[in-house]
C-alpha cells in the first residue's frame, strides 16, 4: 500500500503513546488475515437508533457501471425511508486507506458505509471505528458465505463486515495468439510463460509479452508475494508471527523470476509503474500477450469502449507455478459500518442488501466480481456467461493472504519498497530479502 503516514499520531490528542498505541492508530495495525481469520474490526459505540435519511457510502471508482445500478435499486426500493449517496474514492487503495483514517482520527466524519479492503480490520478493530454487526449475520446466515470473507472481518469471535466480494490473481492472455503460435493451452509455470510469450510475441507482432503490477505498491506487493510464495517462500513463520523468515533461497529465487520477467525482456521495463489499471490497459489495447490481474478484468474484455480485443480471443487460467505449486494472491472487499454513525439502521440495511443473491449475482454477471456467497458458484447462468468464475474455484482454492501482522501496513511499505527495487534491478534479488529480514524483524520486534 502506497500509504503516506502523515503527522504522526504519536502527537495525537496532546500525549505520548507506547509502540503498541502508536502500532494501533498511526497504520502498522493493518493485517492481511483473509483466510486464517485473525483480522477483523474491532467493535465500536456508534448509535443504534440511527434510521432514515442519507447515508454516505464510500468505494473506489467502479469501471463496470454496476455499483450505481444497484445503488440505484436500492435506494428506488426504498424511497422514502433510506437514501444511499455513493462518494467515489481514489483507485489507489493506499490513498482511500489515508482518507478514511483521517476521518475517523477526527471523529467519525460523514461517511456511514466503506466499501473496504480485506486488510483493513485490524486496524479498525484496534480503535473501535467500525460497528460489531454479529447480531445481523447469525450463524446460519453466515454460512451461506464463503469462509474467507467471513474469517477477514471477524475478530475475537465478533463480526465486524458484511461479506461482498472475493478475489484472487488470474492469468489472462490471447488465446488466438497461443493457437496461431501452436499453443492450444495455457502455461503452467513461470518458465513456460516466459518462454511462450516471447515467441508469442515475436511471432504476432505484440507489443509485450507479459504485464502485471510491479509498481511500488501494495499491488506490486502483492504480485511479488505470489512469486516468493510460489516458490515457497514465506514473509513469517507458521507457527510464530513474530518471527520473520522472508530471507530464504525459496524467497530469492522467487524474487528472481519476477525480475527475470523484465531483464530478459518478456516484461516491458515499464511495468515497475504498473498498476491494475496500466496493466489492463495494455492487454485490452491488444499490446500484450499475458496479463496478471484480478477477475474483475474479464467483464472489460467484453465492453467496446474498454477494449480493443473481442472475448472469443481470450481466456484466463490459474496463475503459472513455480517449484511449490501455483499461488494467487488472495483480495476482496467488504462492507463496514462507520461506529460514528448517526444512521447505522440505513447503513446495515444497504450492506445487507448489497450482499443479497441477487446483487451479487448482477455484479458477478455484469463486474465478474466473484460472489462471496457459495451458492452463486453453482449457478448456472454465472458459470456460462462469466468463464473466469467456473475458473475461480481453483485460483481461491490456491490462494494465500498476506501476512498476518499487526505491524502489516509497516511491513507492506518496506516489501513495496524493496520489491520494487528488485524488479528495476537496483538491487539483487539476494540483497532484497536479507534488507527485509532486518527491516520486517524489527518491525515485528517493535510490534510485540
Amino acid at each position: 500500500m502506497t500509504e503516506k503516514q502523515g503527522q504522526s499520531p504519536e502527537t495525537l490528542s496532546g500525549r505520548r503513546m507506547n509502540r503498541r498505541d502508536f502500532l494501533k492508530i498511526g497504520g502498522a495495525g493493518l493485517a492481511g488475515a483473509a483466510l486464517l481469520g485473525v483480522a477483523g474490526c474491532g467493535g465500536g459505540g456508534g448509535s443504534s437508533e440511527g434510521g432514515s435519511g442519507d447515508i454516505v457510502f464510500a468505494m473506489g471508482p467502479d469501471t463496470s457501471g454496476s455499483l450505481q445500478k444497484l445503488i440505484d435499486k436500492f435506494n428506488k426500493e426504498n424511497k422514502g425511508k433510506y437514501s444511499v449517496k455513493y462518494r467515489e474514492m481514489p483507485t489507489d487503495t493506499g490513498q482511500f486507506f489515508d482518507k478514511i483514517r483521517t476521518q475517523f482520527q477526527s471523529g467519525g466524519g460523514d461517511i456511514d458505509v466503506i466499501g473496504g479492503d480485506v486488510i483493513w480490520p485490524a486496524q479498525f478493530a484496534a480503535n473501535g471505528w467500525i460497528l460489531d454487526v454479529s447480531d445481523q449475520l447469525p450463524d446460519n446466515e453466515r454460512n451461506k458465505f464463503l469462509e474467507g470473507p467471513i474469517a477477514s472481518m471477524t475478530y475475537e469471535g465478533k463480526l465486524y463486515g458484511i461479506p461482498w466480494y472475493t478475489d484472487a490473481g488470474m492469468l489472462y492472455y490471447r488465446k488466438d495468439l497461443l493457437e496461431e503460435s501452436g499453443f492450444n493451452e495455457a502455461p503452467k509455470t513461470w518458465d513456460e510463460l516466459k518462454e511462450m510469450a516471447t515467441k508469442v510475441a515475436e511471432d504476432s507482432g505484440t507489443k509485450a509479452g507479459f504485464v502485471w503490477q510491479a509498481s511500488q505498491y501494495e499491488g506490486g506487493v502483492v504480485d511479488g508475494l505470489e512469486y516468493i510464495n510460489s516458490y515457497g517462500g514465506k514473509v513469517l513463520d507458521d507457527n510464530d508471527a513474530s518471527k520473520v523468515v522472508i530471507d530464504s533461497p525459496e524467497s530469492v529465487e522467487g524474487l528472481a523470476m519476477a525480475a527475470s520477467m523484465i531483464a530478459d525482456g518478456v516484461s516491458p521495463q515499464a511495468v515497475t509503474n504498473y498498476t491494475e489499471q496500466e496493466s489492463q490497459t495494455s492487454f485490452l489495447n491488444g499490446e500484450a500477450v499475458f496479463c496478471r490481474n484480478w477477475p474483475y478484468m474479464y467483464a472489460l474484455v467484453g465492453n467496446p469502449d474498454e477494449s480493443k480485443i473481442k472475448p472469443e480471443q481470450v481466456s484466463v487460467a490459474p496463475l503459472p507455478a513455480g517449484s511449490a505449486g501455483s499461488v494467487s494472491g488472495l483480495g476482496g472487499w467488504n462492507f463496514y459500518i462507520n461506529a460514528a454513525s448517526q444512521k447505522t439502521e440505513a447503513a446495515i440495511a444497504f450492506a445487507k442488501f448489497m450482499a443479497e443473491p441477487a446483487q451479487q449475482k448482477y455484479r458477478a454477471l455484469n463486474g465478474s466480481f466473484l460472489p462471496t456467497l457459495k451458492s452463486l458458484y453453482e449457478d448456472k447462468e454465472i458459470l456460462d456467461a462469466v468463464p473466469v468464475i467456473a475458473l475461480a474455484g481453483e485460483a481461491l482454492a490456491n490462494t494465500i493472504p498476506r501476512p498476518v501482522s499487526p505491524a502489516y501496513s509497516d511491513m507492506s511499505l518496506k516489501m513495496a519498497e524493496q520489491f520494487n527495487r528488485a524488479f528495476k534491478g537496483d538491487v539483487s534479488p539476494e540483497e532484497a530479502v536479507k534488507t527485509l529480514q532486518t527491516e520486517l524483524q524489527q518491525i515485528a520486534d517493535q510490534a510485540s
